[in-house]
């Protein structure tokens, strides 16, 4: 017979066994069984005595034993009910005597045990006294695991939601556990904090604090000796961050201020006594003291900000607070948490009620740009100046991202104390630099380059919120900027800067010239981030000004045909968005010449490429000409006349041959068959009923590609055609109409062969394409969808659809159900059709009744699919869709539909549903049935739904973190 020491071992080696391979440097196979084993051990009841066992053993390994702690956790959350009532108090017990074991840690099991102790607590209705069963258990020998099970307490009952109790139920519990104790937890906390001077100064006493601060109100805190020991704790470093949340989780109890002012008067005085800390930890170049000084008084101005909207004078000396921080901040490692509050004030004082506001708080908006301005410069490398960041690329980007910020602050400046003030401050700066280095500067050096480039940066940030009337700055400042010296940085962002002014420039031509001169030489330079800005600011002077370049035809074609080809792609689509704008502005009976000038040499490259496309690199090149094409199409739309030849139509009647034997030559390329398929769609967007002519021989490209390439992207173009030439369709011949719909019973039937001859799984972007098209083909022509002969072959390959698993295509088959349900009513939403008054559209009774009888034969199936859908593989984004389904066949066939759910409910796995828990469930859907409010059976199946899959099928938390890297644990 085995001690009890071996039998333990035995019980729980295999799990041991796993947590090593996940742990160890196992095979991928290795580790996949043991996650599985792991998985389906969590589940099981023999995991209640396991982890039990695993966490009173010494000899387990403390990774091994946080698992354990973890599995517990979601055994109470999820599975109590795999235990008898009578015996959860041992449960209890059981949790104590450990808590009591790990009093000295490690922290990370100590917290979990916590947990697992609240969430019993939540369930155990009849456990009354909670805090003082815990209290005697553990005060004496693990007064710490009190404090962590205190502030642990709150946030499992505010996330109550995981546990299978009632609204009620929970409600009633959150009132006993939380409501009816937080004068008591106040009154303990405060013993505590007066018990000794290193209590006083416990992280945890103030994670607890906080924690409480849900039920206790702010204004207890302040009022009580806790205050105190909160500021105190300030001057403690292990304490720090902790008394920092603290602080600020009072501040967002004193949002409303009107009803706080008293807490905000008491609270007031002593966050701005701390100030001396912004210098001190300044000085001491301490990051992390200066980074939680200054959410303390940023978020102090977030909470208060009407109140400084209202009294500027008294709260005047919180927004100099923050200034500072802003202005001391020489790593640029705190700024960013004053963001939101200078945007929110700004929001308020720039309204009339707060003009007084404005002007007294203009001065210290004044100071903020020049503080920004001075952050936005780069750093001053002490060696290479090639690389300012000294290698660390992850540092480079962040001062990237932050410098955007710090232009949306510049932005709020301008809208507090006007643009022209902001505008000149980067004027003078610029002139500053000209004046005392442009003498100095050469093609290979820029003294202090870094202080020319931060107000070019702040310029164009500035842009968005200049007029185009603005006469004052501008008129001065641009044609400064277009005599900038050629270092890399300082050309690029004056280059930018232009392309933010173009709507100015439009308005100002005799400075046309000299920025399109600068633009354009920026084309020749070393740096390909100049070229590409040049590219991008080029494509802003085109749309921009397309008027005053519409007489430049023959010199836009020389230069678009001398750079195009040393472009990026993304870049060439930039040049190509500018020469098109420019060629839409031409006389329409210019339009075709000049659309054939710049299009036919994209074309004969087009061919010369797909002639010698060999690889994958040779399609996208391919693919990447085509979107020029496409950009043009997009663009050039001239306005002609009905019964007119449209000239780029034209045109596209030339290209439309070409498209479709490069289509042809290239069935297996995604790129290149995406990319024409682009084009043809945006031919009927821009062109609409012009398009008719093309119609056939485009109708006939798109069948013929899609039968051949099986890809997706042909329904999409269909998907253009049906909206466009549907039935009703102004200047839509009913003959066009008819044929328009033939045609999308042809794609459909290509498509249900090759759904017959493949699984979903291989074709989730054609199955999303094709619903999508289905949905729009049953708006527009909802008659002869649903009495087609392709109806029921449709429905059934929408419910194969369902087996899938990646959100588009399962959306967009959703989308197709709830589009024809609808039709089963009188006053289908998606209809696109309306009476001649604008009245909705009434359906049809042979409509109704065909989509009824399609629901009839097939419902059964549908419900099954989405409720196993719900309860197995549906992704979270598509529970709104799903549950809409079944919401609308509850409407349709109330009685029917709550059969189809009980009958799905009993092909669950034995043990998987809690007993009584089916029952439950059918008898809230037909009370809701009987008193006629079906939509709120939508709570019912998903509360129900998210339940079972949280129990059975989600992953239980510990997995995860026996893969990461082995953790270190402190007592």
């Amino acid at each position: 017979m085995a001690t009890k020491g071996e039998g333990a071992g035995q019980a729980f080696g295999p799990v041991l066994a796993a947590v090593a391979t996940m742990q160890g440097n196992a095979s991928r196979t290795e580790k996949t069984h043991a996650h599985e084993f792991l998985e389906k051990f969590q589940k099981s009841i023999e995991a209640w005595t396991v982890t039990h066992e695993l966490l009173q053993s010494p000899d387990v390994q403390v990774e091994a034993k946080l698992f354990a702690a973890t599995t517990l956790k979601g055994k109470i959350t999820y599975d109590l009910d795999q235990l008898p009532a009578e015996s959860l108090p041992a449960l209890r017990d059981s949790i104590l005597a450990l808590l009591t074991a790990y009093a000295s840690g490690p922290r990370p099991i100590q917290t979990q045990l916590c947990v697992c102790l609240s969430s019993l607590a939540i369930q155990m209705t009849g456990w009354k006294d909670v805090l003082s069963t815990v209290g005697s258990a553990l005060g004496n020998t693990a007064g710490d695991c009190v404090l962590e099970f205190l502030k642990v307490l709150p946030e499992e009952v505010t996330e109550g939601r995981k546990i299978n109790l009632t609204e009620e139920e929970l409600s009633a519990r959150t009132k006993e556990l939380l409501d009816d104790n937080a004068d008591q937890v106040l009154h303990l906390l405060t013993q505590y904090a007066q018990s000794s001077p290193s209590a006083a100064m416990s992280p945890r006493l103030l994670d607890c604090i906080t924690s409480w601060m849900r039920e206790i109100p702010a204004s207890k805190i302040v009022d009580s000796p806790l205050m105190g020991v909160i500021l105190k704790a300030l001057d403690n470093e292990p304490s720090f961050e902790s008394a920092v949340e603290c602080i600020c989780t009072i501040y967002r109890d004193t949002r409303e201020v009107d009803d706080c002012l008293p807490v905000i008067q008491a609270v007031y005085p002593q966050i701005i006594a701390l100030r001396p800390k912004i210098r001190e930890s300044a000085e001491a170049e301490d990051a992390d003291t200066l980074r939680g000084v200054t959410r303390l008084f940023a978020e102090a101005g977030e909470a208060w900000v009407v109140l400084i909207a209202r009294l500027p004078d008294e709260f005047r000396t919180l927004v100099e607070a923050v200034l500072e921080c802003c202005a001391r901040d020489k790593e640029r490692d705190a700024i960013s948490l004053t963001f939101i509050f200078w945007y929110e004030l700004k929001q308020y004082i720039t309204l009339d009620r707060y003009a007084e506001a404005r002007d007294k708080f203009a001065d210290v908006f004044s100071q903020l740009v020049d503080i920004m301005i001075k952050h936005l410069e780069f750093p001053t490398p002490d060696g290479d100046e090639e690389d300012l960041f000294d290698g660390d690329r992850e540092q480079e980007e962040k001062f990237r991202q932050f410098r955007h910020s710090m232009g949306d602050v510049l932005k709020d400046c301008c809208a507090v104390i006007g643009v022209t003030e902001c505008l000149s401050k980067s004027y003078q700066l610029i002139q500053q630099w000209v004046s005392k280095y442009a003498s100095q500067a050469t093609n290979t050096h820029v003294p202090h380059w870094q202080e020319l480039e931060a107000p070019l940066f702040s310029m164009r940030a500035m842009g968005r919120m200049v007029d185009p009337e603005e006469s004052s700055v501008l008129p001065q400042v641009i044609p400064l900027i277009v005599q900038i010296p050629d270092q890399e940085k300082v050309r690029f962002q004056a280059i930018m800067a232009l392309g933010r002014y173009t709507e100015w420039t439009a308005q100002h031509p005799e400075t046309l010239e000299a920025q399109l001169n600068y633009v354009i030489s920026g084309f020749q330079h070393s740096s390909p981030e100049v070229v590409q800005a040049a590219a991008l600011a080029f494509k802003f002077l085109g749309t921009d000004c397309q008027k005053l370049l519409g007489g430049h035809i023959p010199q836009l074609h020389s230069f678009y045909e001398s750079v195009i080809d040393k472009l990026k792609p993304a870049s060439q689509e930039e040049v190509t968005e500018g020469v098109a704008a420019v060629v839409a502005v031409q006389p329409v009976e210019k339009i075709y010449e000049t659309m054939k000038l710049f299009c036919d040499p994209l074309m004969a490259r087009i061919m010369n490429l797909a002639n010698n496309a060999k690889d994958e690199q040779g399609q996208r090149a391919v693919a990447d000409h085509l979107q020029l094409i496409t950009i043009f199409v997009q663009v050039v739309s001239p306005y002609v006349g009905p019964g007119q030849e449209n000239p780029a139509v034209k045109y596209c009647g030339e290209i439309l041959p070409v498209m479709s034997t490069i289509v042809m030559n290239f069935t297996s390329s995604t790129p290149i068959l995406e990319r024409v398929c682009r084009c043809w769609r945006y031919m009927i967007i821009s062109y609409r009923t012009a398009m008719i002519p093309l119609l056939p021989s485009l109708a006939q490209s798109l069948a013929s590609g899609f039968e051949l390439s099986r890809e997706g992207c042909f329904l999409w173009a269909t998907d253009a055609i049906i909206r466009e030439f549907s039935d009703g369709a102004e200047y839509v011949d009913p003959t066009t109409s008819e044929a328009v719909y033939q045609f999308f019973e042809q794609q459909a039937l290509v498509f249900l062969r090759i759904l017959n001859e493949l699984p979903p799984q291989n074709l989730s972007d054609v199955i999303e394409d094709f619903f999508r098209l289905a949905g729009d083909a049953m708006r527009f022509y909802p008659k002869k969808c649903v009495t087609s002969s392709l109806a029921v072959p449709i429905f059934s390959a929408a419910l194969s659809a369902l087996t899938l698993q990646q959100v588009d295509p399962l959306i967009a088959t959703l989308h197709y159900y709830r589009d024809l349900l609808s039709f089963g009513f009188d006053h289908p939403s998606v209809s696109e059709f309306a009476g001649p008054n604008g009245e909705p559209y009434s359906n049809p009774a042979e409509i109704q009744a065909a989509v009824r009888q399609l629901v009839s034969s097939q419902g059964q199936v549908l419900v099954q699919r989405i409720l196993t859908g719900m309860m197995f593989t549906f992704p979270g984004d598509c529970f709104p869709d799903a549950s809409g389904v079944l919401m609308t066949l509850f409407e349709m066939m109330p009685h029917e539909a709550g059969a189809w759910v009980q009958s799905t409910l009993q092909m669950l796995p034995p043990g998987s549903i809690k007993p009584g828990e089916s029952e439950k469930l059918m008898k809230g859907i037909l009370d809701k049935i009987q008193t006629g409010e079906t939509r709120k059976i939508r709570v019912l199946l998903q509360d129900f739904t998210n339940s079972y899959r949280r129990r059975n099928v989600a992953p239980r938390e510990g997995l995860g973190r026996l893969e990461a890297t082995r953790f270190r644990f402190s007592g």
